[in-house]
């Protein structure tokens, strides 16, 4: 039973509960978000006809949702504000970011996220979804290690995460394919191919449930793709429109690296030390709410909002856009049936080009604004949606540069700005995270794969763009926020394999030895912040022996100083029953938290007696009675006994030592020290020549803005810059 258990936990328990309860936890919020939706588009239409009244229901309904949002997220755990992809990435990497995956940035992540969703604002959900499956994966590691103990391992750990990713993108929308992909895609370096069937059992399961629920809330008929589009599959597109999805895959690069630019810069704005960023900073929830406000006010439909569709939520906004109709030929004539939402893109007064372009152009602000904002959000879909408008714009443009459509073996197939706009949508996305997998998302989405090769042609020509002039949206966020995180090095650059540790190495490193005094540890702990002390065997040969943990030595520090070993010391030898003070009277407490928070350690100490034995015993060693002796100066015979042991050497023997640090050679290059650091998660590396210490190369954490390896290229050239860290981990 218990090996049963073992197995099931190990594996198929802990996917099939992970995806049960993430696609219970998608269904939800995507269920509570289209109800509270609902009430939006009612009261507006409820008050059609008081044109004053409906516009203050348009803007006073999302306001109140982002600032709910934005307010419960900063009581309960800011750590769920923004997407969660940068984060995620970074903690594969190795490092610890406190209270990333705990349960309350839990509940502030799906009450945050679900109430921004309702709101209408240009705002994802795939992003913080993310999060919330590696939390969920995280405390469900947790439980079943309690049963079975088979995820204690900090290895497991990292890849139950990595199928967190996958799952979360896959319940998202239903995607399991695209899902595993794009969470290889966004979260690692290096990922390991063991945890491939995993993701895709777990994402397929998810997406599985999230489907069959719908069905069971009667939302679809049977399980289908979230955004089935009908276009004709025995000829999809001819090869003459190649060079239109090709111009839709360059131009969506460029405007790609434009939206992280943009989306950057705003970040950058509201960080300035400024008159403005400090009001706001200090009234928090002022941003959100104004933001919110010029957005509802730009979208109210009788105002400018019936020039740009601003009447359609981000799910209709999708739908409209990838259906079969033409809508240059529908415009001003008669709505064919079936026609629904799609309606709003026709304005009796205004042509279908002109809505597209300031949908476009206004919601390419409006998103790249609203993600920075203080809630729970993720830029997917806003971007998706972008790309979308983007492909049919450049689709009805084709449709009406070839009014007949294409004439192929002496049939005319018209052209489907619907499947432009499938192109446009993956191209987009694709140059804003640099993936290519948004390309299986998307056919997944749509239910269709005949538009698959142009998709992949776009997707890769926009990702060739986008990567040559900005980095992705989610390695731009981890630059402003300054997580410590290894960046990629230039591809087929020779530098990095001419550079080696030796040229950029640390050369003056702190260290300790057996022959170092506890004077010199202290000062070493009071005059650096770094984590890690190499060992060596003495300073005259240098040979590395190990590391010691901050932590050991401040714990050593302490005890070596302390009240209870000088009363130990000093009363040893007395016999009198009133100054019997022995080491068992006193019991060390290592405390695991602070242990694992890497903070200053200050042991802890319980006295098993009375503390009448410890006042007798010092009053015997000093032959004096403490209650009628004035002459007595305590605090100059504890000073006395505190400078004679600060000069004495440190008890190595009594400190906990890694003997195998991680080492490298003097001539390692560039380029295999930055595969070893992002394979391995290291934090520093002990660079020695024939075992002797030369140098070390470290990832700083102390200050997050100092990364490993910060380069850049520039005219060609790959300039190496910032490499050398001063503190080590």
């Amino acid at each position: 039973k218990t090996c049963l258990l073992t197995k099931l936990g190990e594996d198929w328990l802990f996917l099939v509960l992970l995806g049960f309860t993430m696609a219970l936890i998608s269904w939800s919020m995507d269920y509570a978000s289209a109800k509270s939706l609902q009430a939006y588009k009612w009261m507006y239409v409820e008050l059609k006809g008081n044109v004053p009244l409906q516009y203050l229901a348009w803007v006073t309904y999302p306001i109140i949702l982002i600032v709910f949002s934005s307010l419960f997220c900063h009581l309960v755990a800011p750590q769920a504000i923004g997407s969660g992809i940068p984060e995620l990435k970074t903690i594969l990497r190795g490092v610890v970011l406190k209270e990333y995956l705990t349960l309350k940035a839990f509940v502030a992540k799906v009450i945050g996220l679900t109430a921004s969703l309702g709101s209408g604002m240009p705002l994802g959900k795939e992003g913080p979804f993310v999060h919330i499956a590696s939390i969920c994966a995280a405390v469900l590691s947790r439980v079943l290690s309690i049963f079975t103990g088979v995820y204690e391992n900090p290895y497991g750990y990292t890849d139950i995460l990595t199928v967190g990713c996958a799952v979360g993108v896959g319940c998202c929308f239903g995607t399991p394919l695209g899902g595993v992909l794009f969470s290889i895609e966004v979260t690692s370096t290096y990922f390991a191919v063991r945890n491939y069937w995993r993701g895709y059992f777990a994402a397929t399961f998810s997406a599985f449930i999230f489907r069959v629920l719908s069905v069971w809330n009667k939302d679809s008929v049977t399980i289908t793709a979230l955004f089935r589009t009908n276009f004709r599959m025995e000829f999809p597109f001819d090869l003459q429109e190649l060079p239109a999805f090709a111009v839709i895959g360059i131009s969506c690069g460029f405007l790609g690296a434009f939206f992280v630019y943009l989306n950057r810069q705003v970040v950058l704005f509201m960080r300035r030390p400024t008159a403005l960023t400090r009001f706001l900073t200090k009234h928090r929830l002022i941003y959100p709410a104004v933001v919110t406000l010029i957005i509802a006010t730009f979208t109210f439909p009788p105002g400018f909002g019936q020039f740009m569709a601003g009447e359609l939520m981000p799910r209709e906004c999708i739908n409209s856009l990838f259906d079969n109709f033409t809508w240059t030929k529908i415009w001003r004539s008669a709505s064919p049936p079936g026609l629904g939402r799609s309606a709003m893109w026709l304005h009796p007064h205004v042509s279908v080009f002109i809505i597209l372009l300031l949908f476009f152009i206004m919601k390419f602000w409006m998103s790249a604004v609203s993600t920075t904002m203080p809630i729970p959000s993720g830029a997917f879909m806003p971007v998706f949606i972008l790309g979308a408008a983007f492909g049919r714009l450049v689709g009805e443009i084709m449709a009406t540069l070839f009014p007949n459509g294409i004439l192929f073996d002496g049939i005319v197939y018209r052209i489907l700005p619907g499947g432009y706009a499938v192109i446009g949508a993956a191209a987009m996305t694709g140059a804003v995270t640099h993936t290519v997998s948004t390309a299986v998302i998307c056919f997944e989405l749509t239910g269709q794969i005949s538009h698959i090769l142009p998709m992949m042609v776009a997707v890769i020509l926009a990702n060739m763009v986008a990567q040559g002039l900005q980095p992705s949206l989610y390695d731009s966020i981890i630059q402003v926020k300054k997580l410590p995180y290894l960046p990629e090095l230039g591809f087929g650059h020779i530098s990095k394999y001419n550079i080696f540790v030796e040229d950029i190495m640390v050369r003056k490193v702190k260290f300790l030895s057996p022959q170092s005094t506890y004077r010199e540890l202290d000062l070493l702990l009071q005059s650096t912040t770094l984590k890690t002390f190499p060992l060596v065997d003495s300073k005259e040969s240098m040979i590395l022996l190990g590391s010691i943990e901050r932590c050991e030595l401040q714990a050593a520090c302490d005890w070596w100083l302390s009240a209870e070993r000088r009363v130990y010391n000093q009363g040893q030898g007395i016999s009198s029953p009133g100054s019997k003070v022995s080491w068992e009277c006193f019991t060390f407490i290592d405390e695991e938290e602070q242990e694992e928070n890497k903070e200053k350690v200050r042991p802890k100490w319980i006295h098993r007696g009375a503390a009448h034995s410890i006042v007798c015993s010092v009053a015997t060693v000093y032959h004096c009675d403490i209650t009628t002796d004035a002459t007595f100066d305590w605090p100059l015979q504890i000073k006395a006994w505190e400078e004679a042991e600060m000069d004495k050497p440190i008890d190595i023997d009594h400190i906990r030592i890694d003997p195998s640090p991680f080492q490298l050679v003097e001539r390692t290059s560039l380029h295999k020290t930055h595969t070893l650091f992002s394979l391995l998660g290291l934090s520093h590396a002990y660079v020695t020549s024939i075992g002797k210490l030369v140098g070390v190369v470290a990832l700083k954490e102390v200050s997050p803005c100092l990364f490993l390896f910060s380069y850049f290229r520039k005219h060609g050239h790959l300039i190496l810059m910032s490499f050398q860290s001063v503190m080590f981990l």
